[in-house]
């Protein structure tokens, strides 16, 4: 399997100087095996996807951990769904509070957007999946598990020849890291986990307390991937408020711990 990342940002999208080294796109992960292609999350890292595509037909599953602003802002810029044959799935669970098609076609309603999301000719499905059963796109086995976020999302397990990734963004473990997502996270090549603040910053020690906001302290994703022999772990997700010097810190307080840390920045390709 390739990783590559197009999207690494949380939250809120961000531009400068200070930022171009790490990124200033949200969510957005490209799997690429044997010719096969998964993209986790759709924040706007994927527009850059798009653009590298073109306009062209392009098969791939899209998949969701969750539908927040962050992670599906990219859609209506994704160059290759507007190409009608262009065979796309964009699949996520099943949530209570709406279907994953409605979710999509809300932000690109009137009055936020002016081209309806049926222009995406290339969208061929959209799959509310069935609760946690294993699930299988192409030659990746995908192993869901729900994690704690506002709204609730799922970390995936993806495996393709012998290799698996963990993504286990926007996922809050309030001090204590969730073994269930330890015992996902077993054994495998590589975890790319949620790291968007600090401790001070998650205690309400720099700034106001950001326990219950669903996010991750660094440290816990290091924790996370040492408890469960990972190989290395991407610190990602990262706050918009961190330019590029304070994600270089934290990666190399990260790396102190764990030698196999490194923090996630946009273009980053990572074979398995």
């Amino acid at each position: 399997m390739e990783i590559r990342f197009w999207g690494v940002r949380g939250s809120i999208a961000v531009s400068g100087a200070r930022y171009a080294r790490t990124g200033g796109n949200t969510t957005c992960v490209e799997v690429v095996h044997d010719g096969e292609r998964l993209i986790l999350d759709g924040g706007t890292g994927l527009r850059g996807l798009g653009e590298a595509l073109g306009f062209a037909p392009v098969r791939a599953t899209l998949l969701f951990s969750h539908l927040h602003w962050d992670h599906i802002q990219g859609v209506p810029f994704f160059t290759p769904a507007f190409h009608p044959d262009s065979d796309l799935t964009f699949a996520g669970i099943a949530r209570e509070t709406g279907c994953l098609r409605d979710a999509l076609a809300l932000q690109m309603r009137p009055p936020q957007f002016p081209v309806g999301l049926e222009m995406l000719r290339g969208a061929r499905r959209f799959v509310d999946l069935p609760g946690m059963d294993v699930h299988e796109f192409g030659p990746f086995r995908v192993t869901p598990l729900e994690q704690h976020h506002p709204d609730g999302v799922v970390a995936y397990r993806v495996e393709a020849g012998g290799r698996a990734l963990v993504f286990a963004t926007d996922t809050e473990h309030g001090g204590a890291p969730d073994g269930r997502l330890i015992a996902l996270t077993e054994g495998a090549d590589l975890l790319v986990h949620d790291a968007q603040y600090t401790p001070d910053e998650y205690e309400g020690r720099a700034g106001p307390p950001r326990r219950g906001w669903g996010h991750s302290m660094w440290t816990e994703a290091v924790e996370v991937a040492v408890r469960a022999a990972a190989s290395r772990v991407a610190l990602f997700h990262h706050d918009p408020a961190r330019d590029d010097d304070a994600v270089a810190v934290i990666e190399a307080d990260a790396r102190r711990r764990f030698a196999g840390a490194f923090a996630a920045r946009e273009g980053l390709a990572v074979a398995l």
